[in-house]
């Protein structure tokens, strides 16, 4: 079996399944440009732990983690199967590569379940949750991703979610898509030309590095899950890029694929 690519995808809104206005089928169509996974092993900005995580659940519920949105987002379930083999394989990985991890069952928060949803609706690719470490930074979870690499020769995609710029306080939710801040497009022309060329080391000291980093991510998890889809890629991949726009002025989403060379 081929090596998959491994991915990072920017979640957006809850309510992206149920938001005409958002760019919900395009995941449908990148899922579509993709080899199927045997399973995937997701890293969400939303599940964050003190040390790596992998979440054995066979069943894993659907978590509504969030307030103030309509009632018929709380009642979408997501019911496919975990991974829990997955989970236990990466644990050792990690274990191995000098990075502790453990194992219980978790369900699937929205980054997760809203991407798997627009990407695999039947439910029926078994998903393994990972957590990541908002307080350890892109290093840790770029070693994380190394560690995880040999998980794609067996048909698991690494998929990192979050968001590729993330400031709710500069967000303007009357904004119309086409108004960005023109420092959002800094930071992603930045992001992406270094992912083109593969400079790992300006990607992994951006918060130094790149125009405005601090701004787009006050706090970086939920940019952290890109750097773990990048460990995870081949040496030499190739980058594909599904830019869906900016929305609320400061909110950009776009989706990467590490192809494999």
């Amino acid at each position: 079996m081929l090596p998959l690519p491994s991915l990072f995808l920017s979640h957006g809104a809850p309510t992206l399944p149920i938001d005409p206005s958002l760019p919900s089928a395009e995941f449908a169509t990148l899922a579509s440009s993709l080899p199927r996974p045997e399973a995937v092993l997701m890293l969400s900005a939303h599940w964050g732990t003190t040390e790596p995580v992998a979440s054995i659940s066979a069943q894993p519920k659907t978590i509504h983690d969030f307030n103030g949105f309509p009632r018929q987002l709380h009642e979408i379930q997501y019911p496919a199967p975990g991974a829990p083999d997955v989970a236990r394989r990466a644990a050792v990985l990690l274990s191995d590569n000098g990075i502790l991890a453990h194992t219980q069952p978790h369900g699937l928060d929205h980054g997760a379940w809203v991407p798997m949803l627009l990407m695999f609706p039947n439910a029926d690719v078994p998903i393994a949750q990972l957590s990541i470490q908002p307080h350890l930074g892109a290093e840790h979870h770029f070693r994380m991703g190394r560690a995880l690499r040999s998980l794609r020769n067996d048909g698991v995609m690494v998929i990192g979610s979050g968001q590729i710029t993330h400031n709710l306080r500069a967000a303007d939710f009357s904004a119309h898509r086409e108004n960005a801040d023109p420092r959002v497009v800094e930071f992603t022309d930045w992001f992406e030309a270094r992912l083109a060329v593969r400079d790992i080391d300006a990607l992994l000291d951006y918060r130094h590095r790149a125009p405005h980093a601090t701004f787009m991510h006050p706090t970086d998890e939920h940019l952290l899950p890109v750097f773990t889809a990048l460990g995870a890629a081949s040496d030499h991949y190739t980058l594909a890029i599904q830019s869906l726009g900016t929305y609320q002025r400061s909110l950009a989403m776009t989706n990467y694929v590490f192809d494999p060379a």
